[in-house]
This record gives structure tokens, sequence and C-alpha cells, in this order.
């Protein structure tokens, strides 16, 4: 089966429902921010160039060398760079404070990231598909509006950030209160939401799987490992390169999959990467969270013993 011909197919209630929990997990990153922490990044300039430019530049190029040294399909060519180009998800938190990073850096920074996608997501996506030799067909066909994804993005995530900015800023102590539940629970739906999808259109998974899990595997690799080099290039403290590793190597796919339902017809291939990379990514993640903390833990208790 040619994957690149062959389109998931969703409900129209469901990528309402998608949007929704997108939102919701907006809602749930403004909702534990706040001007100090835009403010706080001018305390750590070097973190922030370093992930920004990690995120923004270094991640989608090398997306880029990496769908053509796999010489994967066209359509799970422009899914990765499309999963490249997201911005960073509210899991790098958490995962961050899992394995003893900065947890102060990292909420600043996917702060930041979010405000600055909003407009790079659909410029980045628009350059690094138009320059591949086989997903450039894909974004001419499509005819892909950088101008429509825009006010999508702004819509599904810049809204919610702000009026979750909003009530963190007018009424704190409320923001405070809920902030958790609604992280939690967006991070629930996200996952159920990428397993349902996947398991409905179980077919197109098990047919497109062979070639996608091997691309995930080693793009996921490649962003953390890019997030880890850069914060070690950059000289940083050891718990401020696990929060830029997580910044740089945590994607929000889930925002990706519904791009590929709202501008791509719900392309086989951009599908099952954006939707297998939400869940992949995760498990990833909290492995590489897990075995930092375990190392942190062990030194501490050298340290003490010898103390």
């Amino acid at each position: 089966m040619n994957i690149d011909d062959v389109a998931v197919r969703f409900a129209p209630g469901s990528m309402v429902a998608l949007d929704l929990v997108l939102g919701l997990i907006m809602l749930g990153i403004a909702l534990d921010t706040s001007p100090a922490d835009f403010r706080a990044l001018r305390r750590a300039p070097r973190a922030a160039v370093l992930a920004l430019v990690a995120q923004l530049v270094a991640l989608p190029a090398v997306t880029f060398g990496l769908t053509l040294l796999l010489d994967v399909q066209a359509s799970v060519a422009l899914g990765m760079i499309l999963v490249a180009c997201c911005p960073p998800g509210n899991v790098s938190q958490v995962l961050t404070h899992r394995s003893g990073g900065n947890v102060a850096l990292s909420v600043s920074l996917t702060a930041v990231g979010n405000a600055i996608y909003i407009v790079a997501m659909p410029l980045n996506l628009a350059l690094w598909g138009s320059l591949h030799p086989t997903a450039g067909a894909i974004l001419t066909d499509v005819r892909l509006d950088a101008g429509q994804m825009l006010l999508e993005i702004l819509l599904v995530i810049g809204v919610p950030f702000a009026v979750g900015m909003l009530v963190r800023t007018r009424w704190p102590a409320l923001a405070a209160r809920v902030h958790r539940p609604v992280r939690w629970v967006s991070l629930v739906a996200l996952v159920g939401f990428i397993v349902a999808a996947l398991a409905g259109n179980f077919a197109v998974f098990v047919a497109s799987i062979g070639v996608v899990l091997l691309a995930v595997f080693l793009h996921d690799a490649a962003a953390l490992g890019l997030g880890y080099l850069a914060g070690r290039a950059g000289r940083l403290g050891a718990r401020e390169v696990k929060a830029v590793t997580f910044e740089v190597g945590i994607r929000n796919a889930g925002l990706g999959l519904g791009l590929v339902f709202t501008f791509f017809g719900g392309l086989s291939g951009m599908a099952v990467v954006a939707g297998w990379w939400g869940v992949w990514d995760i498990v990833a993640g909290l492995a590489l969270a897990t075995v930092w903390a375990r190392r942190t833990r062990a030194r501490a208790a050298r340290t003490e013993v010898a103390a």
C-alpha cells in the first residue's frame, strides 16, 4: 500500500473535540505562566537563545536531512517536518520536574516558545516542506496557505493561551487551583484521542507502522539529543541542560495531527507520524527522565556517604 495515497478518516465531531483538547492544553500552560516568566529569561538569556535556535532552526534542518537519509515516502517526510515545526509541549515541564531539571526555566521556555511558534510554525513548515524533493509536491497539491494556517494556530493555541494569561494575571488564586487539573486532564485526553485515532484506523496504522516506527524512533532521539547537545555546548548547568533537552525534544504532536486533518485531508503518512510521535515522545521522554532522576539520587547518596 502506498501510504501517500491513503487518508485517515475522522468524524467531524472528533476534530472539534481535538481542537478543544489542544485549546485546553494551551490554557493549562498559560494558567501556570505569568509575565514574570517572560522576564525571567533575561536572567538566563543563553539558555533561551540556545533552546530557541535548536527548536526553530536546528531541529527542522536535522529533520529535513533525516528524511533524505531514510528515504521515506513523501507523506511520512512531510509528517516528520510538520512535527519538527510544532511548538513545545507541556509534557516537557512534567519530564523536567521528574528528571530533577530546572522547572522554572522549562515553564519560561514553553511560554515564550509557544508565543513565537504561532507565527513561526506555518512559515517553517512552508519553507522546509517546499524545499523537500518529494514532500514539496504535497504542499503544491494542497496549495498550503500559510496565512490560513496562522489563523488556525492562533485560534487553537493563541486564544486559549491569552485567556489563560488573563486569568493568571487577574485571578491568580483561581489559576493556582485549577492549572494542575487542567494540564493533567488535557494530557490524558490528548493521549486518549491519539490512541483512539490510531485504533479507529487500525488497518492503515498496521500497514504504515513498519515505515513510521523507525523514522519516529530516530527522529525523536535526534530531537532529544539535539536539545542535550545545545545545552552542553552552551555550558549550561546540569539542571538547565535537562530543561533544554525536553524543551527541544518534546513537541506538540497533537497540534500537528489536527493540522493534518484540517489542511492535508488526513493524509495517512502524516497522520500516523504525528499520532505515533505523540505516544512515543512521552514514552521516550519518561524513560530518559527516569534514568536522569536515578543518577541524580545515586550521586546525592554518594555525596552523603563521602561527607
